[in-house]
This record gives structure tokens, sequence and C-alpha cells, in this order.
């Protein structure tokens, strides 16, 4: 294996003091506007692709400078105004009480009626999480670190030991299923880490298939299962493993528009969450496939599957995965030549091949050959 790990660049360290002086900062600013006879305000990052750009120095996507204003004696933003001082506050208190809630907790904690209307502080939770996004751009934390959690998907399995609260346990000792990566991540204590890198995998089944064949061990890798799209624990996750322990991050999924798009927001960022880039895109991250060169290399002819949609060189096209990968070779960090030889590909031959394809090999293909080899040569894609 030539692939090893790197000298740490970050040094992990989580803070609540740090969010609650942050939140607190929004009232004291509130208190001597109204203590001054001025109409209190709030601003926050403008969201959406107005707002956003490719920077080429951290070559991950940020947000731009943007703000919108939000008054207290607006009639426009009056409620909105109310919604923000009242997650606010919610959140300063469970970073206190060093409590965590759900997305959907945090909604019904902070819905009832205004005394003395009928009007609620909340109709829907679409409201309180569109708040608690905006309280993370404006304040430039992760919903994670304010103590607001998420659903958990994915999970890992390698030789690597890890301390959560209490416990410690190391995640090749768990059974095969690994360890279930939680929501929030911020927490978490890497004590001891025997692998040279980390290994990504869309897929459940591909991570399983390569547990099963015992790949961890043989070529000390950690697997992280996102499970299709990463999930912001998962991200954040890989974030640290690189910049605080040094762990290269090779990513694999299938070859198609939606697996590039997975790697896209694991190296890049997304434009979503392009506030957060900066915690949770890892862009030293590289691509090992599926890629359109492995279908001819591992004759792999007779189990592809054909792209949906309309082409672009025909009536009514390009549509579904041909508009798609065309959007892709527009992304700034797919400009490369490599990557554009890869996305012409998969247009003019018209297919997309899954990692599950690999089987047509042999069930042990994947982990002790393909895998193996393209990591030992470095042949990864920027």
């Amino acid at each position: 294996m030539t692939i090893k790990r790197e000298k740490p660049r970050e040094k992990f360290g989580y803070d609540p003091q740090k969010v609650i002086k942050k939140l607190e900062g929004i009232g004291y600013q509130i208190l001597e506007a109204v203590k001054q006879g001025k109409n209190p305000h709030i601003d926050v990052p403008m969201r959406g692709i107005s707002n956003v750009y490719y920077d080429e120095a951290t070559k991950t996507i940020q947000m731009g400078d943007k703000i919108s204003r939000r008054y207290f004696l607006h009639v426009a933003h009056a409620k909105k105004f109310m919604q923000t001082v009242l997650i606010a506050a919610y959140i300063k208190r469970l970073v206190g009480e060093m409590k965590h809630a759900s997305l959907r907790e945090a909604y019904y904690a902070n819905k009832h009626s205004v005394g003395g209307t009928k009007e609620n502080t909340f109709e829907d939770q679409i409201e309180s999480n569109a708040i608690i996004e905006d309280l993370e751009r404006t304040l430039g934390v992760l919903r994670e670190e304010m103590h607001i959690t998420a659903d958990r998907r994915g999970y890992i399995y390698g030789d690597i030991t890890i301390k959560d609260g209490e416990d410690e346990f190391n995640t090749s000792k768990l059974g095969m299923g690994g360890w279930a990566v939680p929501g929030t991540v911020e927490h978490l204590k890497f004590t001891q880490i025997n692998v040279d890198y980390a290994l990504v995998v869309e897929t459940a089944a591909m991570a399983d298939r390569l547990i099963e064949e015992k790949f961890p061990k043989k070529e000390n890798a950690l697997i992280i299962a996102t499970q299709g799209q990463a999930s912001r624990g998962v991200r954040r996750l890989i974030h640290r493993l690189h910049y605080e322990e040094g762990l290269p991050i090779i990513v694999f999924t299938d070859g198609d528009p939606y697996g590039w798009y997975i790697y896209s927001t694991i190296k890049q960022g997304s434009i979503n969450l392009a506030y957060l880039s900066d915690k949770l895109a890892t862009p030293e991250a590289k691509f090992v496939g599926m890629t359109m060169d492995d279908i001819e290399r591992y004759g792999l002819q007779r189990v592809t599957e054909k792209l949906k949609g309309i082409p672009p060189n025909k009536k009514g096209g390009p549509t579904g995965d041909y508009k798609r990968i065309l959007e892709e070779m527009e992304y700034p960090w797919f400009k490369n030549r490599e990557w554009q030889r890869q996305l012409k590909m998969a247009i003019k031959l018209g297919v997309r091949i899954e990692q599950q394809a690999l089987a047509h090999k042999s069930l042990e293909f994947v982990a002790k050959k393909y895998l193996p080899e393209k990591i030992a040569n470095e042949e990864l894609l920027p």
C-alpha cells in the first residue's frame, strides 16, 4: 500500500461556551438597539445560488457576503424576527444544559399560540428548520454544535477506536454491521487509529461485501458506508478524520451522475450547505470508481445499465441522466481533463455502471483485485 496517513492539519476543539457567547451576541445587539430607541434587526446571510461561489483557493463551494436584514418593527419581518429570537433562546438553553433535541423536537418545543391571539409561533416544521439554518449561517456554527440533531445514516468499520462519552470501543469489534454514525459527531474522540486510509462507499451492500471479504483488515482500511448521499454527520466525520487525523479519503460510488454528485458533495461541498463547506467538505478526497474506463478494462459491457432520459443529440434532449451529466461537466472541479473525458464517455456510451456489477466477475473480485490494484497503483481521479 502506497497511500499513507498524512500529518494532521487541524486540532479539534468544540467549545459549547463559544456557541453560547455567539447566541448571546444576538441578544445583546437587540438589547442595545432597544436602549437606543432604534428598530432592532438581525443580519442573516442570504441563501440560494445567487450568494454562492466556487473558491479556487480552498477548492470548495463558499457562501458570498450578501445579507438579508430582518427587522422587528416591520410587518413583513416581525414573525421571522420573533421566530429567530425564540429558536436562539431555545438553543442557548439546550447547549447550556448539555441536552440535544431533534429537528422535530425543536419544532414542537417552540410551537404554541402567541398570547392573546390565535397565531401560532410556527405553523409547520419547515419554518423552524429554516430558522435553524438561518442561525447556522449567521453564527457560523453547525446545527450539531447547537445541539440540534437529525436522523442518523451511515456506518463505519475498521481498526479505529472511538471514545463516545463514557464509552470507548473499536469499530471493528462490533460485529459485521460496524458502528452507526450518529447525527452529531462533534463530541467524538479518536483515541487510536490503526488504518492507512478511509474508503467511503456509496452503498451499504458494497460496504457489507468488503467487510465480508475482510478487505478492511487485509488492506488496513476504514470503511465508511454513506448509504446513498452522505449525511451531514458522515461528511463531518470524514472531514475530521482527514484534517485532524491525517487519513487520506478515497471515494467509491456507482459510475453514474448520482454517484459522481455524491463524490462532489464530499469533496467540494454543496450549494445548499455552502456556508458549512469549511467544516463538511474535504477537497483532498480522491475518486477510485466506478469509472467508464472500468467497463472495457474489466469486461463489464454486458452488465451496464442504460442512462435514463433523452441524449443531447436527440429530439427533446437532453433530459434525465444526460442533462445531469452535462450540468456536472460545468462544475469547476470537474473541468479537468480526466473528469471531462469520463463524463463525455458516459454520454457517448449512454450507459452507467453500478458497484455491484463487479460481482459479474466474482463476489471476491472487488475486494481482492479491483480496489487493491487501483488504490495501490494510485489510479485515482482528482
